[in-house]
């Protein structure tokens, strides 16, 4: 009886339909493991993401399916053609001229139309037009002449005469070049509108407000020195002490950013002297610095002297990369690292003559508010915490200052003080190009640096000096020729210079030696374009250039090089 109601039990008890599929799955991961969805040198191109929609055996099913997506037997075939001499995909000929990329230390490149024949002549200074005269207190006559027929550099944008020279093919002929007169001088371009001059650059005036004119010379390191005399100005006109003026006369030293239309210590991109008191000026906040008494008048001579450490050190600071405790004692020693100067640059037309046109550095907010401070702190906040102040290791490059920086003034030869120390910085980053089409940050063009600058106002007049003939040579400055004209200093009294950048040298000098960095760059800059082009010199005016070789697949260039109007 018992076997036989186990026999019915047996029967009704076979192995279940729906457990079958359980046990598929189970064996799945082991095929997984074969296909690893993470991606290995054996399966580059597996890239496999599971989806919360799909299944496990939807994802372990893509996974067998990638590498039949793989071209593998396409690159294969095409070596094996390699192999027998068949061209590959590699070496089929390209109809095109392929350029290599420019990279950050390339400049840009334009397609310019070639240039005229005129464009191979040598570059002419500006109209000079008589405007009137000025008696000096030594008994001589001034002529000022009025300017004209030449740009001016304003509305962010910097202008430098270039010429067309057949040795620059790949730069499409243009380089830079200097008008007359030649040497160091007052800039015709680089001053603002209603400014005097006489025709060698020398003598400045004007008859409206406060009018503000750069050098053509750019102090980047070393000890430079220049003089400014007074020949219309401040003068004593009585034995009570009062001071009768026949205009005002400011000098001093201007980065790019300054305004050309406000005096020089207006912003904080200079620093000059006044001459009611002899006050130093930064930031439009004027402050005693002349001994009482001291005044600036008509006749005396201001000698300004600058001193900026090198290069080397001062990208350190830019980049945040300065520490005291070593780069100090490395400044002792003479480092030969040249900048890396980036010119974005394009030939453009101004009435007859033909200049290089680059968007200049602009003013940065962050100078902006150093000068206007506001009451809400850096948090943004009334009463919190005051921001930083300039310093070597700010956090914003436009605020960190130069090690080992300063100014020194001279008044008739005697060392009246130092005004200003550790000035601040002015290499990218911590100056800015204006924001706009073609700015690049970061890069320098070779023209940032602080510029001998000298403001007039209402019939003041002045004379500048870059040297080497000084009319008061500083103490420390000793004859380098050997020629008898300023060596006569108490050498036992004087500390000789231990490096070049230690010796106080002529601005004019210094024009020289940026002379020599323009040539430099000019080749630098039209050897990158000839390697960029594929070693040769290659047509871009679409057969217009009879020089150039003409290759298919370049565009045409401009039928003509812009035009540029200004207005007074």
């Amino acid at each position: 009886m018992a076997t036989d109601v186990d026999l019915p039990k047996r029967q009704i008890t076979p192995v279940p339909v729906p457990v079958l599929p359980v046990s598929v799955p189970q064996k799945r991961p082991l095929e997984d493991d074969h296909a690893p969805p993470v991606s290995s040198p054996l399966n580059p191109n597996l890239d496999v993401k599971p989806n919360k929609s799909q299944s496990h055996d939807d994802i372990a099913a893509m996974a067998r399916e990638k590498p039949a997506r793989n071209k593998k037997d396409t690159l294969k075939k095409r070596e094996t053609k390699g192999g027998l001499g068949a061209d590959s995909s590699r070496a089929t000929p390209d109809p095109k001229i392929k350029e290599l990329p420019p990279n950050e230390s390339s400049p840009l490149r334009y397609k310019l139309a070639p240039p005229r024949l005129s464009d191979f002549e040598t570059a002419r200074g500006p109209v000079f037009t008589a405007h009137h005269e000025v008696s000096t207190t030594d008994g001589s006559t001034i002529q000022f002449y009025e300017t004209s027929e030449h740009v001016y550099n304003k509305k962010s944008y910097h202008y430098l005469h270039c010429i067309a020279d057949p040795a620059f093919p790949s730069s499409f002929y243009y380089r830079q070049t200097e008008p007359e007169p030649y040497g160091a001088h007052i800039s015709f371009e680089d001053a603002a509108t209603h400014m005097y001059m006489d025709q060698q650059g020398r003598h400045i005036t004007t008859d409206k407000g406060f009018r503000t004119a750069r050098a053509n010379v750019a102090v980047r390191q070393g000890r430079w020195y220049w003089e400014c005399k007074i020949t219309r100005g401040n003068i004593k006109s009585n034995s009570d002490g009062n001071i009768q003026s026949n205009g005002h006369v400011r000098m001093g030293f201007a980065r790019r950013e300054s305004s050309l239309d406000a005096p020089v210590g207006f912003d904080a991109y200079s620093y000059g002297i006044r001459d009611v008191q002899g006050q130093k000026v930064h930031m439009s906040r004027p402050k005693d610095f002349f001994p009482p008494g001291e005044e600036i008048r008509e006749g005396d001579v201001i000698g300004l002297e600058i001193q900026l450490p090198s290069e080397h050190l001062h990208r350190k600071v830019v980049q945040g990369q300065y520490n005291p405790a070593v780069d100090l004692l490395d400044e002792e020693e003479l480092n030969i690292e040249a900048a890396n100067i980036v010119r974005d640059r394009i030939p453009i037309r101004f009435k007859q003559h033909i200049y290089l046109e680059k968007i200049d550095y602009h003013t940065t907010k962050e100078l902006e508010d150093l000068m206007n401070p506001s009451p809400a702190g850096p948090s943004g906040t009334i009463g919190s915490r005051p921001a930083d102040k300039p310093n070597p290791h700010h956090q914003v490059p436009a605020l960190r200052t130069l090690p080992k920086s300063c100014i020194r003034i001279y008044k008739n030869g005697v060392l009246m003080g130092t005004p200003f120390t550790d000035l601040l910085a002015f290499l990218p980053p911590a100056s800015k190009p204006q924001v706009q089409v073609g700015a690049r940050e970061g890069m320098d063009d070779g023209m940032a640096g602080y510029y001998p600058a000298i403001s007039v106002f209402r019939g003041g007049a002045a004379e500048v000096n870059f040297g080497p003939h000084f009319w008061f040579p500083p103490p420390d400055m000793l004859d380098a020729d050997e020629d008898g004209d300023v060596d006569m200093v108490d050498t036992d009294t004087v500390k000789v210079a231990s490096s070049k950048l230690d010796k106080i040298r002529p601005v004019s000098e210094r024009y020289d030696e940026q002379i020599v960095e323009d040539v430099v760059a000019d080749v630098v800059d039209e050897v990158d374009f000839w390697m960029r082009d594929g070693a040769r010199v290659i047509d871009r005016t679409g057969g217009r250039d009879g020089k150039a070789e003409t290759t298919a697949g370049i565009a045409p260039g401009r039928e003509e090089i812009k035009e540029l109007v200004q207005d007074d």
